[in-house]
């Protein structure tokens, strides 16, 4: 079914709270495991139906925030999701009580079960007010983010619809982009440090509640972290910056360099530009780009090809940049329909290739687990696996990228290999930041500006704001969209960096191989914790001593073999 005949109804809350009252009763009453898993079964069909609909109305919204329905309907979904949750516990706690608890697992999977348990560790009816809270406060930041009308070489332009002029060859131009932003930011400034306090207060309280000292704890088990934990996390930053960052140091000399600016004289304003003649942007208008992005994959492999048929036949993308679309791309499922969305902001930059490439790892990912797994709980991987999927994709894809940048492509090849480089090390800034900030809730908006811009000098020792407004006071982690909508989700994408680049690292070696053992990662689904799904196809696990430092040398030392002026 096409997306836009996809009908929307408003969920029935009350009603699926009835049902779910119904099926905790009867799966304590169950005298067998058999009739248990059947009535997993049911409740699984159920939370489907209600995540398709409340999923419909989060895409429409998106995609237009100014649409006074949807945004109201979201609303209201924000508002029961949490009330829900008083439900789903009943149902959780009697299954995870039961008496044939080793029978379930062994035909739902041992992980659901302790998925479970960290769900349960992370709610308590007493949050719920505080959960829509949390909601509403989350959607104000991305109703005042998407407001952006900025005014700039005689147009009106969005936070997206700037990124090609902050890549522009004259240098006048990419730091008026910067300023043009930078003061939507800060005319805005109230509004969005009160919308982070508020937001760290409130996450501060919720921990609290649940009996934990601060929010890094309770941060981590929404994240379902069921490997590893924040101490593994600090560790493996430490790895960054020892093994890493003193060769993201080299990539960006070598970017100066390249730039015919001194390095002395190398400055934020430089930062995004990658050649001098402009960097490697794709060929073609936003509708070629997709036509090209159907071929790569028809030609990829038996499975993407049946893929990109899905998505294209159903129009399961909307990727262009347009006023009133909420910021960012993301890949999404609609479970009733087995089929996943892509939303994104195409700019022109090649930015619009890698959503092609990372947003439909993701979509294909969940095309494969709706065949292959049994168990929706378990279909997706925490979100480490999940980002292994989308960002091991962007490499993979590579023998294609001529599609699109046609005699740019070396350039491209290069930029996005130092690119997920330089990655890794802004990632960890992002998550330290995080766990500074919910160490210390009390920091007022200043001290948090400090400490971002004590952190810059750790993990991106190289950058050099130069008077900029708003960066150069410590804020540019406002325009980052995880910091305020989902805390710590952010050093899942370093992980899997980490993994993409052992996937390149094969694929360089023998294609075929990396292809299959991509399949192979990917077929699994989430029915294995993040560091046995790494191991299961005999990769290394990022937070293994030693992964950041051999990956990451031998990342760098391909580009060193692979450069171009």
């Amino acid at each position: 079914m096409k997306f836009s005949e996809m009908p929307y109804t408003r969920p029935d809350y009350a009603a699926a709270a009835k049902e779910l009252d119904s099926l905790t009763a009867r799966l304590r009453g169950a005298a067998s495991a058999q009739e248990q898993v059947a009535l997993y079964k049911e409740y699984e069909t159920l939370l489907s139906h209600l995540s398709t609909q409340a999923t419909l109305c989060s895409i429409r919204h998106t995609v237009d925030t100014r649409d006074a329905f949807y945004e109201e309907e979201n609303n209201y979904n924000d508002e029961q999701a949490p009330l829900l949750e008083e439900k789903l516990q009943p149902f959780r706690q009697a299954l995870l009580a039961s008496p044939y608890r080793a029978e379930l697992e062994e035909s739902l999977g041992k992980l659901l079960f302790q998925n479970m348990e960290l769900e349960e560790k992370a709610f308590s009816p007493e949050i719920v007010p505080l959960m829509q809270e949390e909601n509403r406060l989350a959607n104000e930041y991305q109703k005042l983010y998407a407001s952006a009308q900025i005014p700039f070489m005689g147009k009106t332009v969005t936070v997206a619809q700037l990124g090609p002029y902050k890549e522009s060859t004259d240098r006048a131009t990419r730091r008026a982009a910067l300023e043009a932003e930078g003061s939507f930011f800060d005319e805005n400034r109230e509004q969005f440090d009160e919308l982070f306090d508020k937001l760290v207060k409130n996450r501060t309280q919720q921990a609290k509640a649940l009996g934990f000292d601060s929010f890094v704890e309770l941060g981590a088990i929404r994240r379902m972290r069921n490997c590893y934990t924040p101490a593994d996390v600090a560790s493996f930053r430490d790895q960054v910056v020892r093994d890493l960052v003193p060769l993201t140091v080299k990539i960006k000399e070598r970017q100066a360099k390249r730039l015919g600016i001194a390095w002395e004289d190398f400055t934020f304003t430089d930062n995004a530009l990658s050649y001098k003649d402009g960097s490697a942007t794709p060929q073609g208008t936003p509708e070629e780009i997709l036509a090209a992005g159907k071929k790569m994959y028809e030609e990829l492999s038996p499975e993407t090809r049946d893929f990109i048929h899905l998505m294209f036949d159903n129009e399961l993308f909307d990727v262009l940049a347009k006023d009133g679309k909420a910021p960012g791309g993301y890949c999404t499922s609609l479970p009733d329909y087995q089929c996943p969305f892509i939303f994104s902001n195409f700019n022109g930059t090649s930015g619009d290739v890698d959503v092609l490439t990372h947003e439909a790892g993701h979509a294909f990912a969940d095309f494969i687990a709706s065949q292959t797994v049994a168990v929706r709980a378990l279909s997706c991987p925490t979100m480490e696996g999940a980002e292994t999927h989308s960002m091991s994709m962007e490499f993979l894809t590579a023998p294609w990228h001529h599609l699109f940048f046609g005699e740019l492509t070396d350039k491209y090849e290069l930029s996005h290999a130092e690119d997920a480089l330089l990655f890794i090390p802004y990632g960890c800034l992002v998550d330290h930041f995080q766990e500074e900030v919910y160490r210390h809730p009390e920091m007022t908006p200043e001290e948090r500006n400090q400490k971002w811009l004590e952190l810059e000098g750790r993990y991106r020792p190289y950058i050099n704001f130069d008077g900029l407004p708003f960066y150069g006071r410590g804020a540019g982690w406002q325009r980052q969209l995880h910091i305020y909508l989902y805390p710590f989700y952010y050093i899942d994408y370093c992980m899997a960096q980490v993994m993409s680049l052992q996937f390149y690292a094969l694929s360089l070696e023998d294609r075929e191989k990396a292809w299959e053992k991509y399949m192979a990662f990917v077929r699994q689904g989430g029915t294995k914790t993040f560091v046995d799904l790494a191991h299961s196809v005999d990769l290394r696990s990022p937070i293994d001593q030693g992964c950041v430092k051999d990956v990451c040398q031998a990342a760098f030392q391909w580009t060193e073999g692979h450069l171009v002026e």
